[in-house]
């Protein structure tokens, strides 16, 4: 509708002789000042000598007719145009809904191509770290929706399962004598190890002749250490990532990477990448970014050397690309500047594909430490395990017939909420009493509502009241006036990177669910509107279902 509006306006500026002007079309703060408005008669109006309301008056003349979705244009303030969407309008939006189903929301902007998106991309040896897990919340929901914009999405992991945390890990349980198929004892080890290497002298000595082992394969007794706790590490993650419902159609571990990578500095050293001090770097300078090493001095390569290598094997796991996609924290922001840049010049067929990295911000919590039975460091592990302990205690009162799974969805939605409501890339102060209210602001008033309306609607047939779109009032609810924009709101969503966008609505649209259901009853067959108002709340919980998943969130049907 925004599209057509905005369209016909382009139109009507033409027929009078009007320059083209960026004007825009958006919702107007208040429903009451229509469903859609525009400023074009205030930025055309210096360019045909009027006064902006009288080019409006003008324009609300020449649009008269063309726009048979509009019940009527009115001149407003200075000089905006209000336009009204006509009553059909939303009862046939109502019947879509109910028809789409699951379909509801989803558009053809990335119909065709393949995405390939990468992240969570732990650390292994280690509890999942708390940008780690940030970064799984944000991938998935912008996987979510790249697949609802009809995308062909591909998600990778890519887990760290050598270098020196897993030096540290190795050296730790040799010393500790724990059970590397014990996720607890590979963290005791990794902490003692990171304790010994900070520390320097002979034990971090030790523990840098241990990373070079692992590297070269060269000691049997490592290697086994190394492989047993690897085994663990990536169990337990994907204990985790069942319970956040990320499945990855790839995993390219650190280890595989190395040598492809190495490979490809050398072999584009000299035009590429240079010689510098017994190093090879990239001089980013050249195109106003910063120089980074590729190959140390002693010719072993970097991070940045392995994210080429990465890229490779990415590349020929998936040909057939149209984007690539890396969500990782905003401190890698300019690191990828230059890896990017970098990947262009060493695979010029590939440059003018989109490679594209989404920066997350950092977590803090509201309170300092949270209390965690592994001590008292931040991990996304025991975050996720505080919440689900204390949505166990929220959720003891339920519908349900299986706490321990509304317990574990309302602590991902709680979780996963509380980050996705934020602007992706700023910081977010988590509030663990307000992430688990099943009032306003929150993932679980969410579920809460998708839940109640469900039960609205079984009572309503059990009173002999069937939805229907047949006779619907002579106005449209305001909550009407907000369901259609929904597919608007997942398209923005994506071109804006912006999940938060979804929160909003949703949230926004669960309230005004609720202030709907307390003036309007439902389950009364003698109110020849109640099909009416059956098929609005089925419209509604279709929504927030739909509208849940975009963001990794389950919708209980009991709560």
């Amino acid at each position: 509708m925004k599209d057509q509006i905005q369209s016909v306006i382009s139109e009507v500026l033409a027929d009078l002789g009007v320059e083209p002007v960026d004007f825009v079309v958006e919702h107007p703060g208040e429903l009451a000042h229509g469903d859609y408005a525009s400023n074009v008669a205030l930025v055309a109006a210096k360019q045909v000598g009027k006064a902006p309301r009288d080019l409006a008056a003008q324009l609300l003349v020449a649009l008269e007719g063309k726009l048979p979705e509009v019940e009527k244009v009115e001149v407003a303030g200075p000089g905006f145009l209000n336009f009204y969407l006509r009553r059909d309008f939303f009862r046939e939006k109502i019947t879509t809904i109910l028809e789409e189903g699951e379909q509801w929301g989803r558009n053809d902007t990335w119909k065709e191509k393949l995405v390939m998106i990468e992240y969570t991309s732990p650390n292994l040896f280690k509890p999942l770290h708390i940008g780690n897990l940030v970064g799984n919340i944000v991938g998935e929901s912008l996987s979510r929706l790249f697949e609802l914009a009809g995308a062909n999405v591909k998600r990778f992991n890519y887990p760290s399962d050598i270098g020196m945390s897993v030096a540290k890990a190795v050296w730790g349980m040799q010393k500790t004598g724990g059970d590397p198929s014990d996720i607890q004892a590979l963290g005791e080890a990794y902490r003692t190890g990171n304790a010994a290497f900070e520390e320097g002298g002979a034990e971090k000595d030790e523990i840098v002749a241990i990373n070079k082992a692992l590297y070269a394969g060269s000691d049997e007794t490592l290697n086994t250490l190394r492989e047993q706790g690897i085994a663990t590490s990536k169990r337990r993650l994907q204990e985790l990532l069942d319970v956040l419902d990320t499945s990855f159609d790839h995993e390219l571990p650190e280890s595989l990477v190395s040598g492809p990578g190495q490979a490809l500095v050398e072999e584009h050293t000299g035009a590429v990448f240079e010689q510098s001090d017994g190093a090879v770097v990239y001089k980013g300078e050249k195109i106003g970014l910063h120089t980074r090493v590729f190959l140390n001095s002693e010719g072993l390569p970097t991070y940045e050397a392995k994210d080429i290598g990465h890229f490779k094997l990415k590349h020929e796991a998936e040909p057939s690309w149209d984007a690539s996609v890396i969500v990782t924290g905003i401190e890698q922001a300019e690191y990828f500047k230059v890896i990017f840049a970098a990947i262009k010049e060493v695979f010029p067929d590939l440059s003018e594909r989109q490679l594209e990295h989404v920066a997350t911000g950092f977590l803090t919590l509201t309170t300092g430490k949270m209390s965690s039975r592994k001590g008292n460091v931040l991990t996304g592990e025991s975050l996720l395990e505080e919440m689900q302990e204390a949505a166990r205690e929220r959720a003891s009162e339920t519908r349900t017939d299986n706490l321990d799974e509304l317990a574990e969805q309302v602590a991902v939605a709680a979780l996963k909420y509380q980050i996705l409501k934020h602007n992706v890339g700023s910081n977010i102060v988590f509030d663990k009493e307000k992430a688990l209210s099943f009032e306003g602001d929150s993932g679980p008033y969410l579920q809460y509502t998708h839940a109640r309306i469900i039960s609205v609607l079984e009572k309503a047939a059990q009173a002999g009241v069937d939805a229907s779109t047949q006779l619907a009032p002579p106005q449209p609810y305001e909550i009407e006036k907000l369901l259609y924009r929904f597919p608007e709101v997942i398209e923005e969503a994506l071109n804006e990177r912006a999940p938060h966008n979804v929160t909003g609505f949703l949230t926004e649209l669960a309230g005004a669910f609720n202030t709907f259901y307390a003036q309007e009853k439902i389950a009364d067959a003698t109110d020849k509107f109640a099909p009416y108002k059956a098929a609005v709340a089925g419209a509604v919980q279709q929504t927030l279902q739909n509208g849940l998943w975009a963001l990794g969130i389950k919708a209980p049907d009991k709560m």
